[in-house]
């Protein structure tokens, strides 16, 4: 098995860095659209979708996929790709060097692998989680391949919590610096790598969340649902195009009710 997951790893490695490569001289050059829900578009995310998902047909030909700028319907796979071509294209688009591109590898509908690289910041997330699969393998998050882990100290209330642009009231009084990064991933990311203490987005995508979600499991991170529909599996035949994934991600588990409590969808 380890054989496979070092196939998947260098697979997402190299296929995240040679797009990040063309992205990078696309970036801040590029002139955006509005889709149907008021987020942006451009070429370059339409290229980068096209040339992963060809990577993967190539590589992996009976792995699914699902994909932001392309199928929305979860296929009757027993392993699917999810991916955001460029996760954060509002701030591609306008030259903020905060954007990523997002592979996740879900296993009957869950996820399992996960992998964002962040090419302006030359900053590579990964993680493996197997959950109740019956999976084994390698375990363990990593950025640029030194393994994270949650901040769980004093220094804490030092610390960021992140917001979204189309997120929630925070309460007067928080004890922490806010921050707003303009990419979901990203912004849990910094909470699994110890830089902030929480970070909420109130409606992300299954592309946004499917390869964090592992990373934070995989980093020892808390996961919360801000809703009652379960995140995973996803449901073969779904359309996932307006599904929204409202989520909190907290350092540790003794901050959630009291975080939790101050965030309002």
């Amino acid at each position: 098995m380890d054989i496979f997951w070092n196939r998947v790893l260098k697979f997402a490695e190299t296929t995240a860095h040679q797009v990040g490569s063309q992205l990078l001289q696309d970036f801040g050059h590029v002139q955006a659209d509005q889709k149907w829900d008021g987020s942006l578009i451009t070429r370059s995310d339409r290229w980068a979708d096209q040339t992963i998902q060809q990577a993967i047909h190539s590589t992996f030909p009976s792995h699914g996929v699902l994909s932001e700028e392309g199928d929305h319907v979860f296929p009757p796979r027993e392993w699917c790709w999810v991916i955001d071509p460029i996760d954060g294209t509002t701030n591609f688009a306008f030259g903020i060097p905060i954007w990523g591109i997002s592979l996740g590898l879900l296993h009957c509908g869950t996820p399992v692998f996960g992998y964002v690289y962040l090419p302006p910041l030359g900053q590579s997330f990964y993680g493996f989680w197997y959950g109740s699969s019956g999976l084994t393998g390698p375990t363990g998050a990593f950025r640029n391949h030194e393994p994270i882990h949650p901040v769980t100290d004093a220094s804490e209330s030092q610390r960021f919590f992140n917001v979204c642009a189309r997120s929630t009231r925070i309460i007067p009084g928080l004890p922490y610096k806010i921050r707003m990064v303009g990419m979901a991933a990203y912004s849990f990311l910094l909470v699994a790598s110890g830089v902030s203490v929480a970070g909420v987005e109130a409606s992300p995508r299954i592309w946004d969340i499917a390869a964090a979600w592992v990373i934070i499991q995989a980093a020892g991170a808390i996961w919360v649902p801000l809703d009652s529909t379960p995140n995973f599996p996803l449901k073969v035949g779904q359309d996932y195009s307006r599904h929204p994934y409202p989520t909190l991600v907290v350092n540790r588990a003794g901050l959630v009710p009291t975080i939790k409590s101050l965030v309002k969808i």
